[in-house]
């Protein structure tokens, strides 16, 4: 039986039921390229490839058809222009996200930023990639997540400042606490018991799961940020596809004010946030 070149590789993977993109990226790890490296595979469809690299790939597929994420089994992902090192000790950066980005870069008038929840970094990065000029503050409750988001940072040659801390409990000092012009946040927002949870097992399950209804740590953020926004401040959150009339409702409840939300890329209420005005 002949060994079988590159294109009956990733024909045989696709049969096992891969998508064809991630065979792709990992018949391309396996081989030792990069993922920008995807016309060398089409142009050297009949080439074929060392013992070594199709017992990885063949390992590779089957870590995928188990559930793993691509971006664990070669050990990161792209976002916002930046590679960013992942593995399972963060949640996987999703397109997604890239609207939270946005919708903060486009604000006036900010100069100090806080990051809940930064997992990889992916936001506080983004956010300091495009204004160096921001002064970012970015915590995680995980030590791991922190060493990732760390990691990140120094590759990529981007000062941001990472704190452990529940949320706000590290930046309160007896002398008072620091204030933002903008309070991002990306966090755990799946409900106990979704059955969406079965597709993400291999993701840290503290970063996604929040309570009974997902929003349990969406409602502490917008408790107690206001103590910590200077007035004219932003408060903008991630959330689940079904629960922005949710969040805008608890973000007015507080008290903000021009709350509204944005769409993502397939369409859907992705973002909301609001802004803080002090009252004289």
């Amino acid at each position: 039986m002949s060994t079988p070149n590159i294109q009956q590789l990733l024909q045989q993977a696709e049969t096992l039921g891969l998508e064809r993109v991630d065979a792709h990226w990992l018949l391309l790890h396996a081989a030792g390229k990069r993922q920008s490296d995807r016309t060398w595979l089409l142009a050297h469809d009949d080439v074929v490839l060392g013992a070594d690299v199709q017992t990885r790939f063949s390992t590779y597929c089957q870590r995928r058809l188990a559930g793993e994420p691509v971006a664990y089994i070669v050990g990161s992902k792209s976002f916002f222009g930046m590679d960013l090192q992942v593995d399972n000790r963060v949640l996987v950066p999703r397109p997604d996200t890239e609207t939270l980005v946005e919708w903060a870069l486009s604000l006036p008038a900010i100069r100090t930023v806080l990051d809940l929840g930064t997992g990889s970094g992916a936001i506080a990065l983004a956010l300091k990639h495009v204004r160096p000029d921001w002064e970012i503050t970015a915590v995680d409750y995980s030590a791991e997540a922190l060493t990732v988001a760390q990691g990140n940072a120094n590759r990529l040659g981007l000062k941001v400042e990472f704190v452990r801390s529940a949320w706000f409990d590290a930046l309160k000092t007896p002398h008072g606490q620091a204030r933002f012009d903008l309070i991002v946040s990306n966090p755990p927002y799946i409900a106990l018991g979704d059955p969406h949870m079965d597709a993400l097992k291999h993701e840290p399950q503290q970063a996604l799961t929040s309570g009974k209804d997902g929003l349990q740590d969406i409602r502490l953020i917008i408790q107690d940020a206001p103590t910590f926004l200077n007035s004219g401040a932003w408060l903008l959150f991630e959330h689940g596809y079904d629960q922005a009339a949710r969040v805008r409702e608890l973000l007015m409840l507080q008290g903000f004010s021009q709350v509204h939300s944005k769409l993502d890329l397939a369409g859907i209420e992705r973002c909301s946030g609001g802004q803080w005005l002090a009252s004289e």
